[in-house]
């Protein structure tokens, strides 16, 4: 991820305000029964904190970072689940908000998302909120919740900074340097990083047309073996001035690239409803993927007093994306003439931000905090196609090529108020929502344009039994609008077997969400229990169909509905002075429900599909000697069911060692996949449709690398006032 807005708070950035985990229990005065945060030293050195809205992990000393991307990181996070395309889930919802510091980025929009996840280094990250439950102060965009990614902050006086670099098996390894100047008024903060990854896989894929009475019609059988490259690079430089005691102003400048270069082979064969050969053909697809993301951010705060502030931020970010697929077909039964196809696509995301945040402390250590936010999100996609027998003779092709545009108005107001009441802590809010959508398919003359208004309310109520243990209940409306590509109805082609549309008419998802979880630590142990349902309405699903030949067209429908309920439990200590676990997992529940959307017939099912699923993650954390860290972890990602059918389950291992050679510099050799159990495989099971893919990235790899940090070794001790996401200042 590029590296974001150093000691620029959350809160102040985000068009999904984050508003920090606390960075330490305060003092209590006499008679002061306010639940506190929670803060455990686990596997990490930073450990576990908690507060009545959000839970935060340390990452910092998770030797995955230290080689691997954020995707790796976050798949050592309790309730996250990460697949082998990078897709992230929290306790089996794919709506996920993901935000850096607080602020969206237009990184994790779009089909490249997930790709942006695999490509970002994980050694700028601190900590990982994971916001399950959001107050009204965040955005209520994503129906599973916020994950909220902390950059690491630089606090040393004087100058310091740090070199790191790795390399490793199957084409792997990055570097990066990161570099600060503290004085008393001036921070100035800049890193860069490059990392490259080869992505090797195979699998194979097998498609059955049914009439829907059980007679196959017709079937088709295909392998795939792809070899592909990805490489990005990274730079940020970040400045805070302290005008005063009272007021920073603060600055930053960050731009990410990365590209992939992708080579597949599909050997495919078809069949009659006889189980005669009808067609064999041989397909090849390279694909090169370019994305730039450049941003900058200005943002104000000052304090009027203790618990009092204002804060005002400005930002404005650019995406571009350019995708080049070229597909060639050469067809042996029956015999006919070579087919290529030539596709481009130019994708530009602009999102442009302003939001200023009020914070007022009140009698009875009371809290009161307002906002205002506008964000306006304006993405062109451009496609032109060519198709010919051959590059030579490509002529443009009008079934290939359009322009569809984009524009997303938000402005919202929020408020919300915290108190404690003996050993309870309240705090609710509410968010006013108002949201301009303008769509226009140029190619196809179709202009879409829409208002909404809605107020989402949230409620957290914590009760403390001692100063261990806690109870902590929320609720919280959110919404999941479409992502622009699925609004576009115009159909494009992703590769020579499928094609993709989307639905203009979608409405956004509508979801309540309740938890109920219970908290308990002792010294270094914790446990922790939640319970939670989840109901949806109107929820944006996948739906596959055949357009004949083994190719297929994958649309956005709305659901009626769908309901999640689960238990997740998670526990971390110590069980000897050297050795200590991180164990997760999560029991959950799912329904779908179609029945009133007449997709009965294309699903598969009339009325209601359910499913238990479980999955977790456990790590062993041993401090061999005082300068020897060995980790071994694993994760399972639970089966999930799909409107269609289900995806498999999967099972990823690690394995992590560091030596200290002394307190500047360390050495760090990491396995990952270290049993080569890490499969994929996807299911569609209807009526008028069977599909079965399956899998094997090639993801198992060997990487060693070193670490070297510099600077003076007391940190600056900063105004904690001004300090948000990362460690408590000292």
């Amino acid at each position: 991820m590029a590296a974001v807005a150093v000691h620029a708070p959350a809160q102040a950035q985000a068009a999904k305000p984050a508003a920090p985990a606390p960075a330490a229990a305060p003092a209590k005065k006499p008679g002061d029964k306010t639940v506190d945060a929670i803060t455990v030293t686990g596997a990490s050195t930073q450990g576990y904190r908690s507060s009545i809205d959000r839970r935060s992990y340390g990452v910092a000393n998770d030797l995955a970072t230290t080689t691997g991307a954020i995707s790796d990181a976050l798949k050592n996070i309790p309730s996250v689940e990460v697949d082998v395309n990078g897709n992230v889930s929290l306790r089996g919802e794919t709506n996920v908000t993901i935000l850096i510091d607080g602020k969206p980025s237009g990184l994790f929009k779009g089909a490249s998302a997930a790709q942006a996840l695999q490509a970002m280094p994980a050694d700028s990250i601190e900590r990982v909120e994971v916001i399950t439950n959001p107050s009204a102060a965040f955005s209520p965009e994503g129906s599973a919740g916020v994950i909220n990614l902390i950059t690491k902050q630089t606090r040393r006086a004087g100058k310091s900074g740090s070199l790191r670099f790795s390399v490793g098996t199957g084409d792997r390894g990055n570097a990066g340097a990161t570099a600060s100047y503290n004085s008393n008024k001036l921070t100035i903060t800049g890193d860069i990083n490059a990392r490259k990854d080869g992505n090797n896989g195979h699998g194979s894929d097998v498609r059955t047309i049914l009439d829907g009475q059980d007679h196959v019609l017709s079937t088709t059988r295909s392998t795939f073996d792809q070899h592909s490259q990805q490489q990005q690079n990274g730079a940020r430089v970040s400045a805070d001035y302290d005008v005063d005691p009272k007021t920073r102003l603060s600055g930053e400048l960050r731009h990410f690239h990365f590209d992939v270069d992708a080579h597949n082979h599909v050997p495919v064969t078809g069949f009659g409803p006889t189980g005669a050969i009808t067609a064999a053909f041989d397909e090849r697809l390279d694909l090169n993927l370019r994305h730039d993301t450049d941003a900058a951010q200005l943002s104000a705060r000052h304090k009027f007093g203790e618990g009092h502030e204002l804060v005002v931020n400005a930002s404005r970010e650019r995406t571009t994306e350019d995708r080049a697929s070229q597909f060639g077909q050469v067809t042996s039964t029956p015999v006919l003439p070579d087919i290529f196809t030539d596709l481009k696509s130019a994708q530009t995301l602009t999102l442009s931000q302003i939001k200023a945040d009020y914070t007022r402390a009140l009698s009875g250590e009371a809290k009161l905090k307002t906002g205002y936010d506008l964000r306006i999100d304006e993405n062109d996609y451009d496609n032109v196609g060519r198709r010919g027998t051959g590059p030579a003779n490509a002529a443009p092709d009008p079934s290939q090529t359009n322009l569809f545009l984009y524009k997303q108005t938000i402005n919202a107001a929020y408020l919300t108020y915290e108190r404690p009441f003996g050993d309870w802590t309240v705090l609710g809010g509410v968010r006013l929502e108002a949201v301009q959508l303008d769509l226009n398919q140029v190619t196809s003359n179709l202009v879409h344009n829409t208002d909404d208004f809605r107020v989402y309310p949230s409620l957290h109520l914590a009760y403390r039994f001692s100063d261990d243990q806690q109870l902590i209940l929320s609720y919280s409306k959110r919404v999941q609008r479409p992502n622009p590509q699925d609004l576009n109805p115009f159909r494009v082609q992703r590769d020579p077997l499928n094609f993709q549309a989307g639905n203009a008419n979608l409405r956004p998802q509508l979801t309540d969400s309740f938890e109920a979880g219970y908290q308990y630590k002792a010294g270094g142990t914790f446990y922790l229990g939640t319970l939670y349902y989840r109901r949806s309405d109107h929820g944006v699903t996948d739906v596959v169909t055949s357009l004949g030949n083994g190719v297929l067209l994958t649309t956005k429908e709305n659901l009626s509905q769908s309901q999640n309920a689960g238990l997740e439990l998670v526990a971390n200590g110590r069980l000897s002075k050297t050795l200590t676990y991180n164990v997760s997992t999560n029991l959950y529940w799912q329904e779908i429900e179609a029945s009133s959307q007449g997709l009965s017939q294309v699903l598969g099912f009339a009325g209601r599909r359910s499913a238990f699923e479980t999955g977790g993650r456990a790590s062993l954390n041993w401090q061999a000697t005082p300068k020897d860290t060995v980790q071994l972890s694993g994760q399972l990602n639970a089966k999930r069911l799909t409107p269609q059918g289900y995806s498999d389950p999967n099972l990823l291992t690690f394995l992590g060692y560091r030596h200290k050679f002394s307190d500047s510099l360390s050495a760090v050799a990491t396995v990952q996949d270290v049993l080569g159990t890490f499969r994929f495989g996807n299911t569609i099971n209807t009526p008028t449709l069977r599909e079965r893919n399956r899998g094997k990235p090639s993801i198992q790899a060997v990487l060693i690398g070193l670490n070297w940090t510099f600077g003076a070794p007391n940190k600056r001790a900063r105004d904690p006032g001004f300090d948000f996401g990362g460690p408590p200042p000292s």
